[in-house]
């Protein structure tokens, strides 16, 4: 992944999408924890995981709210960034870099609390997602994010871990260690 400041440099005839940008990862991290979390913070890696899964895949979004009887509607597709299936369901492994990214930009805090971490939004992080919210190109995103966290958003990472795999068998829980989620 490169930094926005280091594609300066970037040869122009090479191709280069927004998941190879960490700043593209960063922003829909951000709104996550403005938009799916509770007063700015989500408690745990998992959960995060599972309502970043659901964001970026809104046709599993869709199929595990009719699941549990919801008419929740999943918004319009943003996943141009696969996730992988890892030990406790999907899973991205740019998360440490990303986190820590936004977390030494002091636009997030982590905390340990037992045996989960507290991510949650600091003043300036609750202003540039707030940016990020009112900015037209994220519209559709945050209106997908608001129905993740009206269906979702009061659910703990293994309840919704659990709900990945037994809804999901085949396109998840079936998968190998590091396969990508289509």
């Amino acid at each position: 992944m490169k930094l926005a400041a280091e594609l300066a440099h970037y040869p122009a005839a090479r191709p280069l999408n927004a998941d190879q940008v960490v700043e593209y990862h960063a922003a829909r991290l951000l709104l996550l924890l403005h938009v799916c979390g509770s007063k700015g913070q989500i408690h745990g890696l998992t959960k995060v995981a599972k309502l970043d899964f659901f964001v970026r895949y809104p046709a599993f979004f869709e199929r595990a709210a009719k699941e549990l009887d919801m008419s929740l509607v999943a918004g319009t597709p943003v996943n141009d960034s696969a996730m992988v299936r890892h030990h406790y369901g999907p899973w991205d492994p740019r998360y440490y870099q990303v986190l820590a990214y936004l977390e030494g930009r002091e636009l997030i805090t982590v905390e340990k609390e037992k045996s989960a971490f507290i991510f949650a939004l600091t003043n300036a992080g609750v202003a540039a997602a707030k940016q990020l919210a009112a900015a037209s190109a994220y519209s559709d995103i945050v209106l997908h994010m608001k129905n993740v966290k009206a269906a979702f958003g009061s659910k703990s990472g293994d309840w919704l871990k659990k709900l990945v795999y037994s809804v999901f068998d085949d396109e998840v829980a079936k998968l190998s260690r590091g396969q990508v989620i289509r």
